[in-house]
């Protein structure tokens, strides 16, 4: 008798207290939800608009009265950029040092949010020291990255790989004939294969990229992850000149217009060249004066 009526209590307890309890999780969830509006800068009225709720129900939710269902309750994490999860998740104090990057996180334009994540896995990625060990260098035709590139690799007595030649030696063809049988995007499609090929190899190299990897988004986001990268620029008459010294053209060959069209490249890729960690101007430089700048800064940057 004595252990029903026990077991009765206890639950008549429980069901006294639960209200108690849900008025708490209530006002927690509240709270949070005005919290996460303050800091991203949104008013409530912004919040019910954008997420299709009315705003007396957000104020009643953020007053800790209101038992939303849990589809509006969805559509205003969205809003806030939360999950639901974080949103019932116990408040933590963060560092003042994380409050000022998520700050500058929130006003960083959507379009610029790759660039930047690029950037910290550069920075403070798993790899970041095999990645300084491997310098890279891109640019156009002309700038001297295959000059500049085998003899900073003699110098530093580290392998120099030119990543055509690498191409070529998979397919056993040369670019043109590549070019002529399977087209840019199917170029590209090798070019990416092959470039993860080379870089499964963890010592230190020099190589040599072709220009066009930067019009590559993922080949170029997998080059900037694994290399220190170096874009080797120079002036569009210098690469021109440089160019024909060589006896080739490429893909200008023939134009009546190629200064201008190597104009409009440069032009086109200059914001994804300056996606790199590092830019180096060969204009008007002998290539022992360019070499010199190059690991002079070199020193400087992966000290």
């Amino acid at each position: 008798m004595a252990t029903s009526t026990g077991v009765a209590s206890k639950s008549v307890s429980l069901r006294r207290g639960a209200p108690i309890r849900e008025r708490e999780f209530l006002l927690f969830v509240g709270t949070r939800v005005r919290e996460l509006r303050n800091r991203r800068g949104m008013t409530r009225k912004m919040v019910a608009q954008e997420g299709d709720v009315s705003e007396r129900h957000l104020a009643q939710l953020e007053s800790g009265g209101g038992n939303i269902s849990i589809l509006l309750l969805r559509r205003i994490a969205e809003v806030l950029n939360v999950s639901l999860a974080e949103l019932f998740a116990p408040r933590v104090e963060e560092q003042a040092e994380k409050q000022t990057i998520r700050r500058f996180l929130q006003r960083i334009p959507a379009h610029r949010l790759e660039e930047v994540v690029a950037r910290l896995m550069r920075e403070f990625g798993a790899d970041e020291t095999l990645r300084r060990k491997r310098i890279a260098l891109i640019g156009l035709r002309g700038a001297g990255k295959s000059t500049l590139g085998s003899r900073l690799a003699e110098d530093s007595r580290i392998p120099f790989i030119e990543l055509d030649h690498e191409i070529e030696k998979e397919t056993g063809m040369p670019l043109a004939e590549i070019f002529s049988l399977y087209g840019q995007s199917g170029y590209r499609a090798i070019e990416k294969r092959t470039l993860q090929r080379v870089l499964k190899d963890t010592r230190p190299a020099v190589l040599s990229i072709g220009g066009g990897v930067v019009s590559e988004k993922e080949t170029y986001d997998f080059l900037l992850a694994h290399c220190y990268t170096v874009w080797v620029k120079a002036q569009p008459e210098e690469h021109m000149s440089r160019v024909i010294a060589q006896g080739d053209l490429r893909a200008m060959a023939g134009s009546d217009q190629a200064m201008d069209d190597l104009r409009k490249i440069l032009e086109a890729r200059e914001p994804l060249y300056r996606r790199a960690d590092m830019v180096l101007d060969t204009s008007n430089s002998s290539v022992d004066q360019s070499l010199s700048r190059l690991k002079t800064a070199l020193q400087t940057h992966l000290q």
